[in-house]
Formats: C-alpha cells, sequence, structure tokens
C-alpha cells in the first residue's frame, strides 16, 4: 500500500523539526547537568577521553527529560507553522478532519514511544552505572597541586605549604611547611629560601627540593611531653640546617575507576524483569524482618507472660485457687522496702530504654529498606510513564499549534516551555511523595500524566471543533458583552444595491424606533426592584423588541447611497444587555428567595443596567438626528 502524498508531507515537516529540538532540548539539558556537577570535573587533570565518556554516557540518561520536550516542541511547531501558512485550512477546505492529518505523526509518535520504552528498560540502565561510577571515581581524584602565593595551602593531606612568590621556572620563594602527618605533637616546621615542587613519574609522590632553610622537630612522645610540662622539664626537640633537603610526600594524582558492582546493584541499574524480582525478594524478606519484629516484642513483652500465667499455675498455688486467679502485683510491690523498690523502677526503667533503643534501631532499618523498595518501584513505573508522556505531549502540542496557528521558534518556544517546567513541577511532587511513602508509587508517578491528559483531551476537542480559544479578542468581545459595554457598530457603503431606500418609509420606521424607546424610558425610570428583576426570571422582553427594531432598522439604512445617513448609522449602539439570565419565572423566585448567589447577580445587573438606559437615549438622539438628514 503506497503511503498518500499528503502523509509524506506531513512526515517531512514533522521529522526534521522533532530531530532538531530533540538536538536543541538535550544539549540545553546536558549543559545544566554540566554546570552542576562541573565541580567535580575541572581543576583535576583529568584526560578528554575520560570527560567525553562521561557527557556521553550523561547524555544518554538525559533522554528520557529532553524527549518529552522535543515531542511538544516539534508537533506544536509543525501544526502552528501548516496554520500560519494556510495549509491546514487548505486541508480542512478539502474536507480532511484534524485526526486525519494527525494520523501519520499518531503511527510515528507510537513507535517512538515504543523505543522510549525500550531505551529506558535497556539503554538507561548501564548508561546511568557507567556514568554515576565515574562521576564518583572524579569525586574521589585529587585535584591538581596548584599552591597559590601568600596563602597557607593545605591541598596536600597532612602539610601546610606557604609560598611567597612564584617565579616563571616554578622556582618558589620563601617556603614555609608544617608537617602534621604523623600528628600535631609530632609536627615539623621547615622554613627554606626557596624550592621546587614536582611529580614523580607513577604519579604517586611529590617530591619537594628546598635550599638554605631550617627544620625544627619535637623529639618526645605524647605522654613524655605531659610528663615534662608537670615537672616542668624542657621539650627536647632537633634543629636541622640545610644547604639541600628533598622530601617525599604521598600524594596519588591518577585516575582510578570505581568498581560498576556498586552501582549494578541499586535500582538505577536494573531493568524491569531484574527491579521486579528485586521488589518481590525485598517484600519477602520485610514481610519476615516485620513478622519475626512482632514474635520478639510479644516474647519479651508482660502480655505473655500474663497469658502463661493463666494456663501454667504456679506449683505453690493452693488447690481451691484457679488459674485463673492473679496476684495483686501493686500489693507485692508495697510490701517491698524503700530500696527495693528503687530498685525495682531502675531494672524496670533500664529493661524499658533498652529495648526502646534496640526497636528504634530496627525500624530505621526497616524504614531504609522500605525506601529502598519504593525507589525500586518508582523505577519501574517511570520506564512506562516515559512512553505515555510522549503520547501526552503530541496531543497537546499538535491541537494547541492547530488553534494558535504560529510557527517557528517563538510562540511555540514560550508554550513549549510553560507547560514542560509545569509537567516537570507536576512529575517531582508526585516522586517525592511515592519516594516518601505518602502516595503509593502508582499515585505519583502517574501523577504527572494524569494531570495532562485532560488537558490534552480538552485541547484536541476544541482544535477539532476549530475553537477560538486563545483569541484574546473573543475574551475581549465576551466580556464586554457581559459587562453592557458598547460595541462600536461598523457600516460600509454598498457598491451596488439591489433595494434603494425608501426615506418615507424609512422615516416611520425611525419614528416607531423612537417611540419605543421612550416608552421603555418612561416605565423604568426607577431602579428595577429585587423581587420582580427575579419573577421575569431576568428578562426584559421590551428591551429585547428594542433591540430587533434597531438591527431591522440599520439593515433597512444600510441600503442608502448617502454618506451622512450611513455615519450616522454607526452611531447606534448595539444593545446586548436585554436577557440578563436563561430561568424560567419560578426558578428565579427560587434563586431570590433561598440562595445567596441572588443578591451578587442583582447587583451586577444594577450596575449593568446603566449601560442599557445610556444605549436607549443615545437611540432617542440619534434617531432624531437621522430624521432631520432624512428630511433633507
Amino acid at each position: 500500500m503506497r503511503i498518500k502524498r499528503l502523509y509524506i508531507f506531513l512526515l517531512k515537516t514533522f521529522l526534521p523539526l522533532f530531530i532538531m529540538t530533540f538536538g536543541i532540548c538535550l544539549f540545553i539539558i546536558l549543559m545544566q547537568f554540566l554546570w552542576k556537577y562541573i565541580d567535580d570535573m575541572v581543576g583535576k587533570g583529568i584526560e578528554l577521553s575520560v570527560l567525553a565518556e562521561m557527557l556521553s554516557y550523561a547524555a544518554l540518561s538525559l533522554v528520557p527529560m529532553a524527549l518529552p520536550l522535543s515531542v511538544l516542541l516539534a508537533s506544536l511547531m509543525t501544526f502552528g507553522s501548516l496554520g500560519e501558512q494556510f495549509e491546514l485550512l487548505a486541508m480542512k477546505a478539502a474536507g480532511i478532519s484534524l485526526f486525519r492529518i494527525m494520523k501519520p505523526l499518531i503511527v510515528v509518535l507510537c513507535f517512538v514511544a515504543v523505543g522510549a520504552f525500550y531505551f529506558q528498560n535497556n539503554i538507561i540502565p548501564p548508561s546511568q552505572v557507567k556514568m554515576w561510577t565515574l562521576l564518583y571515581s572524579m569525586r574521589q581524584k585529587s585535584p591538581e597541586l596548584d599552591i597559590p602565593e601568600k596563602t597557607f595551602s593545605s591541598e596536600v593531606e597532612g602539610y601546610n605549604i606557604y609560598v611567597e612568590t612564584k617565579e616563571s621556572d616554578g622556582l618558589l620563594r620563601n617556603l614555609m611547611i608544617y608537617d602534621h602527618s604523623e600528628g600535631f605533637n609530632k609536627a615539623r616546621v621547615i622554613v627554606a629560601d626557596s624550592g621546587r615542587l614536582k611529580m614523580a613519574t607513577n604519579k604517586l609522590y611529590l617530591i619537594l627540593s628546598m635550599y638554605s632553610g631550617e627544620a625544627f622537630e619535637n623529639l618526645n612522645s605524647q605522654k613524655s611531653r605531659e610528663r615534662n610540662v608537670k615537672s616542668n622539664e624542657p621539650v627536647p626537640y632537633r634543629k636541622e640546617t640545610f644547604k639541600t633537603k628533598e622530601i617525599l610526600i604521598k600524594f596519588d594524582a591518577n585516575f582510578n575507576r570505581v568498581d560498576e558492582s556498586l552501582m549494578q546493584n541499586r535500582y538505577i541499574g536494573k531493568d524491569l524483569a531484574d527491579l521486579r524480582r528485586s521488589i518481590d525478594s525485598m517484600t519477602l524478606s520485610l514481610d519476615s524482618a516485620k513478622e519475626m519484629n512482632a514474635t520478639l516484642l510479644y516474647n519479651q513483652s508482660y502480655k505473655k507472660t500474663l497469658n502463661e500465667y493463666r494456663h501454667f499455675p504456679v506449683a505453690s498455688e493452693p488447690a481451691g485457687e484457679t488459674a485463673e486467679e492473679l496476684p495483686d502485683f501493686d500489693e507485692i510491690y508495697r510490701s517491698k522496702a524503700a530500696g527495693a523498690r528503687l530498685a525495682l523502677l531502675t531494672r524496670a526503667k533500664s529493661a524499658f530504654e533498652n529495648m526502646k533503643s534496640e526497636y528504634v534501631f530496627k525500624s530505621t532499618l526497616l524504614a531504609a529498606e522500605e525506601k529502598e523498595m519504593r525507589r525500586h518501584h518508582t523505577e519501574m513505573h517511570k520506564k512506562f510513564t516515559l512512553s505515555f508522556a510522549c503520547l501526552v505531549f503530541f496531543f497537546i502540542g499538535a491541537p494547541l499549534g492547530a488553534i494558535i496557528r504560529k510557527g517557528g521558534l517563538g510562540m511555540p518556544t514560550v508554550i513549549s516551555v510553560f507547560l514542560f517546567i509545569f509537567y516537570y513541577i507536576i512529575d517531582n511532587i508526585g516522586f517525592k511523595m511515592a519516594s516518601n511513602g505518602m502516595w503509593t508509587p502508582w499515585e505519583g508517578m502517574w501523577l504527572s500524566s494524569a494531570v495532562l491528559l485532560p488537558l490534552g483531551i480538552f485541547l484536541t476537542y476544541k482544535a477539532v471543533n476549530d475553537s477560538v480559544i486563545l483569541n484574546a479578542d473573543t475574551y475581549i468581545d465576551g466580556f464586554k458583552k457581559w459587562m453592557g459595554i458598547r460595541i462600536s457598530r461598523k457600516i460600509e457603503k454598498k457598491e451596488v444595491i439591489m433595494f434603494q431606500l425608501d426615506n418615507a418609509l424609512f422615516r416611520r420606521h425611525t419614528a416607531e424606533l423612537k417611540q419605543l424607546c421612550e416608552s421603555w424610558l418612561a416605565a423604568n425610570r426607577r431602579w428595577i426592584p429585587y423581587l420582580t428583576f427575579w419573577k421575569r426570571g431576568g428578562k426584559d422582553d421590551e428591551a429585547a423588541r428594542i433591540a430587533a427594531a434597531l438591527e431591522q432598522l440599520v439593515e433597512e439604512g444600510s441600503n442608502s447611497d448617502r454618506n451622512l445617513v450611513l455615519n450616522k448609522l454607526m452611531d447606534f449602539p448595539v444593545i446586548n444587555s436585554f436577557r440578563w439570565t436563561n430561568v424560567t419565572g419560578q426558578t428565579g423566585v427560587l434563586i431570590g428567595w433561598f440562595f445567596p448567589v441572588g443578591l451578587p447577580i442583582y447587583l451586577v445587573i444594577v450596575y449593568r443596567r446603566k449601560f442599557l438606559l445610556a444605549d436607549i437615549r443615545s437611540i432617542c438622539q440619534v434617531c432624531d438626528e437621522l430624521m432631520d438628514i432624512t428630511d433633507k
């Protein structure tokens, strides 16, 4: 079956944009990752090949974040560009529905969703293991040694080094070294006129060569030093004067990779099957541990002792006494001496504190295991949410682009970033709730999809029905209409007039309209009472007749070939406030009497009624001027 040309055109339009936006989004997110961990990578002498390897693994790990955003942005740009260039309008005019236009892209996105699941399940775990292993190895590596001038540097463990100045050839001037590598009680102080510092060939040691200096060192151990201090004896030390002296300092500057097995056993290094096996084993382990703790706690409790006493009576118990009778512990306690009471209370308190500490420690271990199991659950659900998020974002971006009809990187980028930030915040809220155990894992991980799915359905429905929900004029006109604000009337002169205007008949209709307005003004000089308003159901039939007569008069006068008549017709206001509500009289009475919402609606209508009074007075004035014009 051959692919239709329309589908090929849509694919050629969407796929390049999708590839481009995916690359841009991945690059931006990768830069954010780089700035976050740049302190762990820079300044440690790490080779460029290792840094490139690290960034490649990071790029693979960040694909789940960049893919939904690129789908949203590409679909919004594609359909926005089609709408801006009227290509979407031409397709709809040819009888092609929006769903049919989206059909090839839906098929492509289904393949993308399947590929995203495969990528999340098979590629992400090993890449994350390698990325975090490399990052941990970089954190463990010592930074490159760069001793600053005129300040003490402690970059070398066990040494504080002070350098006055550094020459261009690497010669260090006025050295002062505090060597406390063997403890502060055996510290050495070395002062030298100059020196040089270089790395050993195996990068495991630093070689410090010093010239023309002195060294001072204590010779006493800590115990001998304390004895000398108590007996006021001087502490022996050694002073050394040298012309040339070399010190070998242990300093590992090699980059050593950490074993990846440390990360492979974590949830980040497991696929779906491994996660399920781990969850089953952890569930079994937790259940057995909880049952064991409960049994142990019961065996150590007084309840078990009392139950055993009920079923197994003491041997010294009188023959007539039943096994159900228990001794009075309070009476036994009061019969003891004061010292014995204190000993009993002390033993009881000590036993209670020991038991409390033991079970607090056990509960901490169980909480850590439960948190680890929840992280396994969240990681398992995350492998599915990525694929579903791609589909949801497509059904948000495509209809939204068809509605706003704006292509390029301007408006689509702003809307995409806003929606993705909203998605990211909701997703993180759900993740935190699931990780902390406040929600079940599936509730937290599917929260963002559950929030955005209704938005996608709503936007798709509006786009299919050619809605103008993002047109500002629609909301402005609706607000003006609801508030009773007059809308300017526009009338243009007709090039061809089919029916010439009868001036006499037109004046008579104008006079009738003026009479209707004057009658309405005479009957509505005062505010309409609250109960009367609700008995009418919020309707004003007389104002409705005036509005209908006005529109008929304007339609009749628009056939005139005189500019004065046409200009005066534009002075007529547009009456749109004669129907305040759409309820019956009985319903209106119930609202007015029993519902507190009746008073606020009435107050709003009273405010809007002022515009209607001004409009009808304006109609009377324009009618007089219009009759004067037609008389001439």
